[in-house]
C-alpha cells in the first residue's frame, strides 16, 4: 500500500479500401444536417458513411481504449457563400457505447481539410477518443451524431443527427475481460515426507462449501497415482489423509473440478517418498530435499509524491511508485498476478479528484535465472476498479525474482484549489 500525493499551486482521408468492397466496420445511417442559420441555406438530408476502430479489441477492465470515429461521407456542404480555406474546419462528434457498458465517447478530431468549393459537400473527417473500460463482456459502438465547426468569416456550426425513424448499425465491438481474482485456496501437510504407504494428513482450505476436492500426489507438472476425494466442509476445508504409495510422488496438490488450475487448486506442497530398502553393502545412500517456499512483495517506500501542476493551468501531475520486488519461491506451475488499485484524491475542504485521473505504464523485469517470464500490465487508468501492475503465465515449473516499476500520471483538472491532494494505492498479489 502507498500513499499518493498531488500539490498544485482531423480532417484526414479514410483508409482506401478495395474496388466495390467495404472496409471493415463501415455502416451508412441517413442523417439530417441543418445548416448554420448564418449560411442561410436548406438542411442537407443524406446518408453518412462512416466507421468506427478501436486500439484494442479484447481488453481487460481498467484499461483505456482509443476509439476512431472515421466520417468518410456526409451531406452536410459548403456553409459559407465562397470557398473554404484549408485547414478552418474542426469536427467533433460522439460514440453510442451499449452492451456490457453504455453511455458515450467524446471524439474530436484535428483542424485539417483540403479547401472546399461552394456548394460542395464538406470533406472526410477522421476523430480520436478514449474511454475507461469498467465492466467485463461484449460492448458495442455505433456512430453518433456530430459537429463540423468552421472558422472562415465567421464561426459557423453544421451538426448532423441520426434520422430518429432509423436504427444505426453497430461499427465495432469489443469484448473485455475482468480482473483476476485471488485464489485463497492452500494445501498443508502433517508431514514433509514418509515411506512407501504412508498416510500423510492433508488439509485443503479455502474452497467453496461443499465443493468437490480431489487431493492428489504430483511428480513434476504430472499427477502420480495417488488420490483421494473430499468434500469442502461449511468453511470451506476438507481434512484427508493421503496414502503415497507412488514413489515418483515429489509434492501433494488440492483442486476442485476435472484437473489442477491456477485458478481452482492449490500447491504443490512438497512431499519426500523415502525408500525403505536398506542399501546394499558398502554404500550410503544419499538423499536431498528441495523445499518450496512462498509467494512474496517487497516495496521501496511508502510515500508517492507527484509533481506540482500550476493553479488555472492544471495539467499532468508525474511520478513513479517505489520499486517492488516479487519473490516466487513455490516451485509449481502457478503464475501471479499483481494488481493497483486506487483511491480518490482529497484535498482541501474535502474537494476529491477522482482515482480514475491516475494512470500507468508499468515496467517488469525478470531476474537471471528465475523461470518465469514477467509481463508488465498494459498502460492506463488505475482507478477504484484496479488495474494489473505485473503478472507471470502459468507454466509446468514457475519462479524467480521480479523487480516492478511504474510511471504514474495524475490529470489534475484546470483550477483545483491549491493544496495538497492525497489517495492511497494498494497493490494486492495473488
Amino acid at each position: 500500500m502507498a500513499v499518493l500525493a498531488a500539490t498544485t499551486g482531423s480532417a484526414l482521408s479514410a483508409p482506401a479500401a478495395a474496388e466495390g468492397e467495404a472496409p471493415p466496420g463501415q455502416v451508412d445511417f441517413p442523417t439530417h444536417c441543418p445548416a448554420p442559420q448564418e449560411a442561410g441555406l436548406p438542411p442537407a438530408d443524406g446518408p453518412t458513411t462512416a466507421r468506427i476502430t478501436v486500439d484494442n479489441p479484447a481488453p481487460q477492465v481498467g484499461d483505456t481504449v482509443t476509439v476512431t470515429y472515421q466520417v468518410v461521407r456526409t451531406p452536410a456542404v459548403n456553409p459559407v457563400g465562397g470557398e473554404l480555406p484549408a485547414d478552418v474546419l474542426t469536427p467533433t462528434g460522439r460514440i453510442l457505447l451499449a452492451g456490457a457498458q453504455s453511455g458515450e465517447v467524446t471524439v474530436v478530431g484535428a483542424k485539417r481539410n483540403d479547401p472546399v468549393t461552394a456548394g460542395v459537400a464538406l470533406p472526410a473527417v477522421t476523430m480520436t477518443g478514449t474511454f475507461t473500460v469498467t465492466a467485463p463482456g461484449e460492448t458495442t459502438l455505433t456512430p453518433g451524431g456530430y459537429t463540423l465547426h468552421t472558422s472562415h468569416l465567421l464561426d459557423l456550426d453544421t451538426t448532423c443527427i441520426a434520422d430518429a425513424a432509423a436504427a444505426v448499425p453497430v461499427s465495432a465491438r469489443l469484448t473485455a475481460t475482468g480482473l483476476p481474482t485471488a485464489n485463497l485456496r492452500t494445501v498443508f501437510l502433517s508431514a514433509a515426507q514418509g515411506g512407501p504407504g504412508a498416510k500423510v494428513k492433508v488439509t485443503a482450505a479455502g474452497f467453496p462449501p461443499g465443493a468437490a476436492v480431489t487431493v492428489a500426489g504430483r511428480a513434476g507438472a504430472a499427477e502420480t497415482a495417488d488420490r483421494v476425494s473430499a468434500t469442502a466442509d461449511e468453511l470451506g476445508t476438507a481434512l484427508v489423509e493421503l496414502p503415497v504409495t507412488d514413489k515418483a510422488t515429489t509434492a501433494v496438490i488440492a483442486y476442485e473440478g476435472r484437473a489442477w488450475s491456477a485458478r481452482q487448486g492449490s500447491g504443490p506442497a512438497a512431499y519426500t517418498v523415502i525408500d525403505a530398502a536398506p542399501p546394499p553393502a558398502a554404500t550410503q545412500k544419499v538423499t536431498a530435499t528441495v523445499e518450496p517456499g512462498v509467494l512474496g512483495m517487497t516495496q521501496s517506500g511508502e510515500d508517492i509524491t507527484l509533481g506540482a501542476v500550476p493553479y488555472g493551468d492544471g495539467g499532468a501531475a508525474p511520478g513513479r511508485i517505489g520499486t517492488v520486488t516479487v519473490t516466487d519461491a513455490r516451485g509449481g506451475p502457478a503464475g501471479w498476478t499483481l494488481i493497483g488499485k486506487v483511491t480518490d484524491f482529497t484535498g482541501p475542504g474535502g474537494i476529491r479528484i477522482p482515482g480514475a485521473s491516475l494512470s500507468w505504464t508499468p515496467r517488469c523485469a525478470a531476474a537471471e535465472g528465475s523461470r518465469s517470464v514477467c509481463t508488465p500490465g498494459s498502460a492506463g487508468v488505475v482507478g477504484a476498479d484496479g488495474a494489473v501492475l505485473a503478472s507471470t503465465p502459468d507454466a509446468p515449473l514457475v519462479g524467480g525474482t521480479f523487480t516492478i516499476d511504474a510511471t504514474v500520471t495524475l490529470k489534475v483538472p484546470p483550477y483545483t484549489p491549491p493544496g495538497a491532494y492525497t489517495a492511497v494505492l494498494t497493490l494486492t498479489l495473488s
